[in-house]
């Protein structure tokens, strides 16, 4: 008779471990949001590394960006604003139509990015996450 195995205690370890799985799952989205969609010191659009200096610098022409862009992408970024309004530089002949639309799609999925994190569905993984986290 001792080698009868309990179901009510087989059934709770496999919803535990199916509930540890999802919690693992859910970490894991939130993590991947803020490590790597929304890290501070790199370049949201190459992901190169930026230091809080450069962050905090005024680009020579005013131009105001919600985005946290390394020296490079910021140019390259207030080049598109200039093409779009009609002006640009001439000499830059590589900003042509697929290189708009390059720029375009990736301010679509910085959009996108941002809709997500406003979500009600993301909004409540969060608050899950926050009610499940241990006393400090």
């Amino acid at each position: 008779m001792a080698d009868i195995i309990s179901l009510d205690s087989k059934l709770q370890l496999t919803r535990d471990k199916k509930a540890n799985l999802i919690k693992k799952r859910k970490i894991l989205a939130i993590q991947k949001v803020f490590q790597c969609t929304r890290c501070s010191f790199k370049c949201e659009k190459c992901g190169s590394q930026i230091s809080l200096a450069h962050q905090k610098k005024n680009d020579s022409r005013n131009i105001k960006v919600s985005y946290r862009l390394c020296e490079s992408c910021m140019e390259e970024f207030n080049d598109y604003i200039e093409k779009i309004k009609g002006k640009g530089n001439s000499d830059s002949y590589w900003h042509n139509d697929a290189w708009i639309d390059v720029w375009k799609t990736w301010i679509n999925h910085q959009n996108a990015i941002s809709q997500y994190l406003k979500s009600k569905e993301f909004k409540q993984l969060l608050q899950e996450f926050k009610q499940n986290e241990p006393d400090k």
